[in-house]
């Protein structure tokens, strides 16, 4: 069985390099293409060689490289929204060619709103991504006018959001399955102001993509998806400002080179100004009150050479609230990337990463000042790793990855401070400590004109260590055993093996189908009483009484584009199996517990579904349909005898529709609409008198719905005069312009007069919200 089991490896390896190619002499073209109007690089720009009916794209850095026989050829290097670049010529040595796109001056029916190759979405061996363009982003109306990327992400499909909640629900996945990156540093709370907004502003963004299935090799750590979202590198041609005022936030950025097409930085930052509002009340205790977040986006770039480039960013964003002396609550995120690229030669790219990033939250009770009698409780994750990505551009038919990182995750649980007269003892849960690391490799190659394959194999390695006293736990939750660890003593381990494959065969010029495979591990696990995610949720590692969680998905897809790929469309149906996941024990304590993890129970899920897309890229009017019908339910044994119930999260219909129109080049409408299935829930089925007290009596977990959800949001962009040193535009948006009820929570009560009798009460957190943003730029 062993030795079966590394032939299979071993030919899964030599499948990962396996090189298409004999004959006659090859020769290399390399290079980097750029933006002209800013010096920003072009991901994912196409690179053809019309006579070969062949060619590639630019890398995250605008890095490709391309390797074919001797000969003359003809050479096309096109970016959607850009003027194509057309060079004849003679390869009989390796070429380099760095060159700046300058954007189309396009007509008004040719307006494109797709970020990336039109026909990307056939011919690409990757399936279940979407791609986000920001300028698009900025276009649609959104709750108090604040353009938003995660709102944006969640009208696409298998994408599932919740209204006044920070999380998001990919494919069945829980919240804390999505792996959520910001310039690579992992980010473990993307909401302000509990959900309403993200802690990514759009002014600061180049790139966002979303990876719903067939996640790339060099990802891991996450079951369900992967956000990775990349920061601009700022403008390295010249000084330009650009930002916004509206009703509730402003947000202003900076750009300007360091050195002239060498080196450039980029600052952006917003806040928001609610306190402002609450100091003209006539209520002194709102008057005393602090309700705000900020951000601030950081990030430099400079050219070492023509083979060396370093990057610096960063982000630092905070939430407060507070209610006069009575309670304080803040929360933030903070990471650090420190990014050197290295070209060894016109084939072998390396990117060398260092990071940091801290999630940590404060809650304060009480404690005036004259009083002295408040107390503290504070919790955070932090993490420090490193990261080595090599890219081989072996030739036009295999492109090579493979990578190694390591990381060391700090939990600090949670912690008690109190003030001298508040008569509460310190209180200090013990930290947690972990390492993880992980090696992969991944070739995406083209077997024949029209079947690509990419195949990847990443192996995942998680360790548990000391110091601390570690507990376990029998199957009641009572504690059978404690062992103390010291420093980096190893208490636990797990890995494993993470095989990922994609196939694409491309029927013709305009349609395809794929299929898929991934396994993913996750090793760190949200702890949450909220099916969406708060601020004050838990993470814990993988430890003795823990085991990681674990998803196989499997996808098929047919995607058809039409009209010169002035429309594209897909269908996709997947398939996901989930292992070790957790829910709670009924009456499960989860705030400020040594031994919440006696508090969880573990089982299995699956999701499965269907996913349809259409979009239109040109013209006066573009925009999207997307329609999810999907399920997904657990099984635990100690919830509902076994029988399988509906996860949280789980809603049969998911529909979105998306329209910009873009009137002349003054006006521009937009419009979504929004429908989806209530989320599941837990409601009475009858009450009992118990020692004197009515209790409400259940029959099963999730047993019932909330109402359909439904919304329409409309928004007006009036764009005035531009000069070459200034434009600017305002926005109007209304957010739920029916005023539709949507329900937030649903509560159950005794009614008034009868006790007998049992009421429903509904609680809906917005209806119509109107919003005026004016923005700006200079250029």
């Amino acid at each position: 069985m062993i030795r079966r089991k590394s032939k299979n490896i071993g030919l899964l390896f030599f499948c990962l390099t396996t090189v298409f190619s004999f004959g006659q002499e090859k020769f290399t073209i390399s290079g980097t293409l750029k933006d002209a109007g800013n010096g920003e690089d072009l991901i994912g720009a196409s690179i053809s060689v019309e006579e070969l009916k062949t060619g590639t794209t630019t890398n995250v850095y605008g890095f490709y490289s391309l390797t074919i026989p001797e000969g003359s050829y003809t050479l096309s290097f096109s970016y959607i929204g850009y003027e194509t670049i057309k060079k004849e010529v003679v390869l009989d040595q390796d070429l380099k060619f760095d060159l700046e796109l300058n954007v189309t001056s396009t007509q008004l029916s040719e307006v494109v709103i797709s970020a990336e190759q039109t026909d990307q979405n056939v011919r690409s061996t990757q399936m279940s991504v979407n791609k986000i363009d920001v300028k698009e982003a900025q276009a649609i109306p959104v709750i108090f006018g604040e353009q938003d990327v995660i709102k944006t992400i969640t009208l696409l499909p298998g994408i599932k959001s919740s209204e006044g909640g920070g999380g998001f629900f990919i494919r069945g996945g829980s919240a804390d399955q999505n792996l959520i990156l910001l310039d690579e540093a992992p980010v473990y709370n993307a909401s302000h102001l509990l959900g309403f907004f993200s802690v990514f502003n759009s002014d600061a963004i180049k790139d966002l993509s979303v990876y719903k299935g067939h996640i790339p090799a060099q990802y891991g750590g996450r079951a369900s998806s992967v956000l990775d979202i990349k920061m601009k590198d700022g403008n390295s041609k010249k000084f330009n400002a650009s930002g916004g005022v509206g009703l509730i936030s402003s947000r202003l950025t900076l750009e300007a080179p360091i050195v002239k097409d060498k080196g450039s930085f980029i600052v952006s930052g917003r806040r928001t100004y609610l306190d402002l509002f609450l100091n003209l009340s006539k209520n002194e205790d709102l008057k005393n009150s602090i309700l705000y977040f900020y951000d601030l986006n950081l990030k430099a770039n400079y050219k070492l050479s023509d083979k060396d480039r370093l990057y610096v960013s960063g982000y630092f964003g905070r939430d407060k609230f507070g209610f006069s002396d009575v309670f304080g609550f803040d929360w933030g995120n903070t990471t650090t990337t420190l990014r050197w690229n290295h070209l060894f030669n016109d084939k072998l790219f390396l990117n060398t990463t260092a990071l940091f990033s801290d999630y940590n939250y404060v809650v304060e009770i009480g404690g005036s000042d004259e009083k002295n009698d408040g107390f503290k409780i504070t919790s955070s994750i932090q993490d420090i790793s490193l990261k080595e990505d090599f890219t081989y551009f072996l030739n036009t038919s295999n492109t090579i990855k493979f990578g190694l990182s390591a990381a060391y995750h700090t939990f600090l649980p949670g912690e008690i401070a109190p003030e001298a007269n508040s008569g509460i003892n310190r209180a200090e849960l013990q930290d947690k400590y972990a390492l993880d690391g992980a090696v992969y490799l991944a070739n995406d190659m083209k077997l024949s004109e029209s079947f690509n394959m990419n195949l990847g194999l990443r192996y995942s390695y998680f360790a548990q260590v000391g110091p601390g006293d570690i507990f376990s736990y029998d199957t009641s939750g009572e504690i059978v055993d404690v062992q103390t660890y010291s420093d980096f003593e190893l208490v636990k381990s797990y890995g494993g093996l993470e095989p990922r494959i994609g196939l694409t065969y491309t029927l013709d010029e305009q349609s395809s189908v794929k299929a898929s495979y991934g396994r993913n591990r996750q090793y760190l696990h949200l702890i949450s009483n909220s099916s969406t995610g708060t601020p004050i949720d838990l993470w814990i590692p993988s430890s003795n009484n823990v085991r990681p969680q674990i998803a196989d998905q499997y996808a098929t897809g047919y995607y058809r584009n039409f009209k010169d790929d002035g429309y594209e469309s897909s269908l996709e149906i997947y398939y996901k199996n989930m292992l070790n996941q957790i829910d709670y024990k009924t009456g499960a304590n989860l705030v400020f517990n040594e031994n919440v993890e006696s508090q969880l129970l573990f089982g299995r899920g699956y999701s499965y579904g269907a996913e349809f897309y259409l979009k239109k890229n040109v013209g006066q009017l573009n925009g999207w349909i997307s329609y999810t019908w999907s399920k997904t339910e657990r099984e635990f044994d100690d919830i509902d005898h076994g029988d399988p119930y509906p996860a949280n999260w789980d809603r049969t219909h998911d529909m979105t529709l998306v329209g910009i129109y873009e009137l002349n080049k003054k006006w521009t409408f937009s419009g979504t609409f929004v429908f989806r299935t209530g989320n599941a829930v837990t409601y009475p089925v009858g009450k009992y008198e118990a020692e004197g007290q009515i209790v409400n009596l259940y029959s099963g977990r999730n047993n019932d719905r909330y109402p359909d959800y439904h919304r329409l949001d409309l928004g007006i962009t009036k764009k005035f005069r531009s000069t070459d040193k200034f434009e600017s535009s305002l926005n109007l948006s209304v957010y739920n312009v029916y005023g539709r009820k949507n329900p937030f929570s649903i509560t159950f009560r005794e009614a008034e007069g009868d006790p007998s009798r049992t009421e429903a009460v509904k609680i809906a957190l917005f209806s119509v919200i109107p919003s005026l943003t004016y923005n700006f730029k200079f250029k």
